[in-house]
């Protein structure tokens, strides 16, 4: 694979995995909207979305290593705008926390519940923020390239589609266990917090 070959890969990687993001953090938006009666599945999501943001942190992680490392050929494709730069590290940070505070919340005692119940909430209007602005500056090239890896049409023009769609897919089954394993061990968690997230 050529250099410039690379990191096209890099980036059909990202902007698939990114369009998956997109529509299970829709959905989860769907659950908020009703939480009491949807926390099983807001749950369910939230855990389906560990994986797939795992790998997409790595790919971005990895064309970032690349550019300041000097690789010619992600030299030459440039960096994202100064924007994008800016909040990249925010939108990590959050979404770190965002994540961990709701897998926490399934562990903790009964009496740490409301202070990690505080944190999620809060990380998550600041991590809307970012993210909104995130998924706008790179909706373009999103809809541009997530499609190709799937399409007969484009995928052979790129090696290794197949392992890419494997990576997703499999980060997605990964996903679905944790949130079954998950969801069917807290029944009675999630009866009591679904009444304290509905005061």
């Amino acid at each position: 694979m050529t250099g410039r070959d690379g990191v096209e890969a890099n980036a059909r990687l990202t902007a698939s995995t990114s369009a998956v993001l997109f529509a299970l953090l829709a959905a989860e938006g769907v659950t908020i909207l009703r939480i009491r009666g949807l926390l099983s599945v807001h749950v369910f999501i939230g855990m389906l979305l560990i994986p797939p943001v795992l790998l997409k942190m790595g790919s971005t992680s990895y064309r970032f290593a690349r550019y300041y490392l000097g690789s010619p050929a992600y030299r030459r494709d440039g960096p994202p705008p100064a924007v994008l730069r800016v909040i990249g590290p925010f939108a990590v940070v959050l979404t770190a926390v965002v994540l961990a505070s709701g897998v926490a919340l399934l562990l903790v005692r009964p009496t740490v519940r409301p202070s990690l119940l505080s944190l999620h909430k809060a990380s998550f209007v600041l991590w809307f923020g970012v993210m909104g602005i995130h998924v706008l500056g790179h909706l373009s090239d999103t809809t541009r390239r997530a499609s190709l890896d799937w399409m007969r049409r484009t995928r052979r023009r790129v090696a290794g589609a197949g392992v890419r769609q494997w990576a997703l897919v499999s980060s997605l089954c990964a996903g679905g266990l944790l949130g079954w394993l998950l969801v069917s061990q807290v029944g009675q968690w999630l009866a009591s917090a679904a009444r304290d997230l509905g005061r």
